[in-house]
């Protein structure tokens, strides 16, 4: 196992979890509709901003799959990482030139970033394989996300300073405060990725590895339809996948919604930004902390304590009327948040066959983004005919419940075992290609 290149890997958590606590969670919304939607009422930068999320994700779930399988004909996940880090990192310094009206230029960069970031997460999840052993993966993927926190939440401090006070930075107002910390953002993103550009793992590049970009495409889109078809021969993977889908969503829904229920129910703005960084500085110690005993009794036990945690949560946030019952639940999310996310993905890139880990991380990317869409709106739905948001909340049960499930179902050596004979069989089927391709005297490496 390289050292250095698995602290690099490490660190890229640490660069571009600033993205998504600075500018995702706590500035981007309201510098949108503040500044960059000025001109339109407050209900229609509202739907703009979410419609701008929408495409964004859906170009993420149309690109990274294909993409994810080109990366791994190549070999070169860390080209693919590079590329999309950039983007991310120049459309979000583009925040800071944003005026007053320019909703569109906004909605344009945003949609950009989110390729950026989600993209390059995808090759990233991918990489894990790659460069850890699986007796070593959970607790690897912990400190990742361990990391992730204490950078995201570092420097979202500065940011939160810079822009309530901005005469400690020599600073002329809150305006400048924001912008300076998109600039600050795209820095930190692009800083602390330096090493992960240096030290991505590379694998040989496939036989199957064609000259052209038309050849990429054909291929890519022949192996991608290959892997829906395929994945039913991984029992195991698939039904981790369907709890995935299930706790994900779940997961995803209390981090979008849960400042939105926390208005709705009086708590102020001030108390939900600092209960944002509470999450963050508990959730560093205590992923590593649990990242350790998952390498020891096993992810899948510690995933499904962790999701039993995120039921309480949902009870406890029914019957929550003050800040202070505020502040208690975001430290419980701090406390499993980054474990849930950590060992899903120790446990998916040990089902997975190795030599395919792009493309199947692509596939449970875009069909994680399309389920996704159904936690948000119970949430909604379930608020609305009832007229409470405390039954929205509480509608969330069901997400993790029938994830639980779906995981007390999934046999993780079983599904260990079909991924290493897959990758077993890959292996012969190369050798008989180099071995057809000397005998005519075209051989197929490159």
């Amino acid at each position: 196992m390289d050292k250095r290149a698995v602290k690099a890997w490490i660190m890229y958590d640490w660069a571009n979890s600033a993205y998504a606590t600075t500018v995702l969670a706590a500035v981007l919304p309201v510098f949108y509709a503040s500044v960059a939607a000025a001109t339109v009422d407050k209900d229609t930068a509202a739907s703009y901003l979410a419609y701008t999320h929408s495409i964004g994700m859906l170009c993420v779930a149309l690109l990274t799959p294909l993409l994810g399988t080109l990366a791994d004909l190549s070999g070169r996940k860390g080209n693919f990482l590079r590329v999309f880090t950039i983007t991310g990192v120049v459309a979000t310094l583009g925040f800071s030139i944003i005026g007053e009206g320019d909703w569109l230029l906004a909605s344009a960069l945003l949609v950009l970033s989110t390729i950026g970031f989600a993209g390059g997460n995808t090759f990233y999840d991918a990489m894990l394989p790659d460069l850890v052993p699986a007796e070593r993966r959970d607790m690897v993927s912990s400190k990742g996300y361990a990391y992730g926190y204490i950078g995201g939440g570092l420097l979202l401090a500065i940011n939160l300073l810079m822009i309530q006070q901005p005469g400690w930075f020599g600073l002329p107002d809150t305006l400048a405060g924001t912008r300076l910390a998109f600039v600050s953002v795209a820095l930190w993103w692009l800083l602390f990725s330096i090493p992960i550009f240096r030290h991505a793992p590379r694998r040989s590049a496939s036989p199957e590895l064609p000259a052209s970009w038309t050849g990429y495409a054909k291929v890519g889109v022949r192996r991608l339809r290959q892997t829906f078809g395929q994945i039913r021969r991984f029992p195991q993977l698939l039904r981790m996948l369907v709890a995935f889908w299930f706790f994900n969503d779940g997961i995803n829904t209390i981090i979008l919604m849960a400042t939105i229920y926390g208005t709705s129910i009086g708590i102020g703005t001030s108390d939900l930004m600092l209960a944002l960084l509470l999450t963050q500085f508990i959730g560093f110690p205590c992923t590593l902390l649990l990242g350790a005993w998952a390498q020891r009794w096993g992810a899948k036990r510690v995933l499904i304590v962790s999701l039993s945690v995120y039921i309480c949560i949902v009870v406890l946030g029914y019957f929550m009327t003050q800040a202070l019952h505020f502040y208690i639940l975001a430290g419980l999310v701090g406390v499993v948040q980054g474990i849930s996310q950590s060992t899903a993905r120790s446990l998916f890139s040990n089902l997975m066959p190795a030599g395919r880990t792009g493309e199947y991380f692509g596939f449970v990317n875009i069909t994680g983004k399309f389920a996704s869409i159904f936690g948000p709106f119970v949430f909604g739905y379930v608020g609305q005919i009832t007229g409470s948001t405390r039954w929205g909340i509480l509608s969330l049960i069901f997400f993790f419940a029938a994830g639980i499930v779906m995981l007390l179902m999934v046999n993780v050596q079983r599904g260990i075992q079909d991924a290493g004979l897959a990758d077993q069989e890959e292996q012969e089927r190369i050798r008989g290609m180099n071995i057809a391709g000397n005998a005519t005297g075209v051989p197929f490496t490159h």
